[in-house]
């Protein structure tokens, strides 16, 4: 039964990464739905983020698999929403680089917190990436259309980072180096968007 579902979730994973790889903003129809979807992929930032939310869920394992990434889905519409409706939250660039050093970081440590902390450190991020995306809204998009395409390729993120996880869980002694030089690339590039090196 477990086999079964690593297999499907390797499979969702492998399905979504070609439409996430050639999604770029701008490119056929900019409003609603599709504008939404294409967002979160259209940045490193938002893209390392989201990868590292699912790797992080696949390390706790358990109910932290869809947990942890359905929390941020959800608290990152709820920044979503402040976003579009002009409501200010306060260090929204800082936090989201902040995400992507912290989630690095909690990759590569191997960080096995218990679900509901995790949880909490990714819903508070989430908040963060939710804003931008709102407040990056096209003004004749739909919101509730703009809001389902961004949470949709933010879920399939979280997919592609699952299947990472259980992909670097099996190769074996190596599994842990692995992991520990991913997240910690992470980390870096997240300290570099903060920078403004990246």
């Amino acid at each position: 039964m477990k086999a079964a579902i690593k297999s499907g979730l390797l499979a969702l994973a492998a399905a979504a990464l070609p439409a996430v790889a050639h999604a770029h903003p701008g490119v056929g129809a900019a409003g609603g739905l599709a504008h939404g979807f294409m967002h979160p992929v259209g940045g490193l930032d938002h893209i390392l983020a989201m990868v590292a939310v699912g790797t992080f869920a696949s390390i706790i394992g358990g109910r932290a698999l869809w947990l942890v990434p359905a929390s941020f889905v959800l608290m990152m519409a709820a920044g979503g929403a402040l976003g579009i409706e002009g409501i200010a939250v306060p260090f929204v660039e800082i936090g989201i680089a902040a995400s992507v050093i912290a989630l690095g970081l909690a990759v590569a440590l191997r960080w096995n917190p218990p679900t509901a902390v995790a949880m909490g450190v990714v819903s508070l991020f989430a908040i963060f990436h939710g804003h931008a995306h709102g407040a990056e809204m096209p003004m004749d998009a739909s919101g509730l259309q703009y809001a389902l395409g961004f949470m949709a390729a933010t879920a399939l993120l979280h997919v592609a980072g699952i299947g990472l996880g259980f992909v670097l869980g099996r190769v074996g002694v190596k599994s842990h180096v692995a992991t520990q030089l991913g997240g910690s690339a992470m980390a870096l590039a997240g300290l570099g968007i903060m920078t403004g090196v990246l």
